[in-house]
């Protein structure tokens, strides 16, 4: 089969990202070989290409928005054969440690993830466990569902933790993937959304999908914000964020990767009782109950469709903020 490598991690510019021809691998117990029909492309993909995430896997496939067909099921499986599934980044967990029994399962030690600790969905294959593969809304398509596996459950759960109120003012840091689902989910639920890009297309992109204002990252707000959530990986965003807030405001920061935060102010920061959240993976349940959410609400997933033999020039287009919404590959 055909699928991509991250040979050695490295700037997109030095092609860290290689074809590469591997067998088909074979199911175990409580597996599934699916036939990849779509995979998005997330900027973790872009972190575990370039290294900014340590490596787990030498040689990995990355890829973790996976639309699939099951090809085999291994015993013991609920699936079976031409069952389309979607695979996402958390792949398992032991289920035993004390985070697991309270129903934090994203933060399990023993978590393992796919496209960073096994291959991913850059492929014509993958495998995937089928406890922790979803059933996807019927009525989307394979380029328009392969989004929501990653970054659109991302976004909600750092909707979440941003803790808007109802009616609230919501700031957005960054525009793409996992904002542009996020902003249409709070604005369906009553919100004021307030979106800050420094890229243009980003902000033509907000700006049509309804939301108050789109400005640049470093821009005023128009109003105090209730909530602001980041997604961009760029810590000197945090204290703009964090002063933006009215009081009692929460900031969920939503990247698994982050360049350092600056020094805070005490009173112009985190007085008045502000505070700061991180957003970390996700639970099934959180996977679970975006996507009744996406069945139900007619979320808007911009995608740029690209061939599986173009996933390099789809992660470059990525990094240079060329992609407007969600990249996707399909086995072209």
């Amino acid at each position: 089969m055909r699928a991509w490598s991250v040979r050695e991690p490295g700037a997109i510019a030095t092609g860290p990202l290689r074809p590469v021809h591997r067998d088909v691998p074979e199911p175990g117990g409580g597996e599934l070989l699916l036939r990849v029909r779509a995979c998005g492309v997330c900027r973790t993909d872009l972190h575990v290409a370039e290294g900014d995430l340590p490596v787990h896997l030498p040689g990995v496939t990355p890829g973790h928005e996976i639309v699939g067909e099951v090809v085999t099921a291994g015993a013991g499986c609920r699936h079976a054969p031409g069952d389309r599934v979607g695979a996402a980044w958390l792949r398992g967990t032991c289920g035993a440690c004390r985070y697991c029994r309270r129903g934090a399962e994203n933060l399990c030690p023993y978590s393992s993830y796919t496209g960073w600790d096994a291959h991913g969905g850059y492929a014509e294959y993958t495998i995937a466990r089928d406890a922790y593969v979803y059933d996807l809304p019927a009525h989307r398509g394979d380029l328009e569902v392969a989004p929501l596996l990653c970054a659109g459950i991302i976004g909600y759960r750092a909707l979440r933790r941003a803790a808007l109120p109802p009616g609230g003012r919501l700031g957005i840091w960054g525009f793409g993937g996992s904002a542009h689902l996020a902003a249409q989910i709070a604005m369906a639920e009553g919100a004021t959304v307030h979106v800050f890009t420094r890229a243009a297309a980003a902000r033509t992109l907000a700006r049509a999908l309804g939301v108050a204002s789109a400005g640049d990252s470093f821009d005023p707000a128009p109003e105090p914000l209730d909530s602001a959530i980041v997604f961009a990986p760029a810590g000197e965003l945090v204290p703009v964020a964090l002063e933006r807030l009215d009081r009692g405001g929460t900031l969920a920061i939503a990247g698994i990767h982050l360049t350092d935060v600056p020094a805070l102010d005490y009173r112009r920061h985190l007085f008045q009782e502000r505070q700061v959240r991180s957003v970390t993976a996700n639970t099934r349940a959180d996977g679970e109950e975006f996507l009744r959410l996406a069945g139900r609400l007619p979320l808007r997933v911009a995608g740029a469709p690209y061939e599986l033999s173009d996933a390099d020039r789809a992660l470059a287009d990525l990094a240079a903020d060329r992609v407007e919404g969600a990249a996707v590959l399909f086995a072209g």
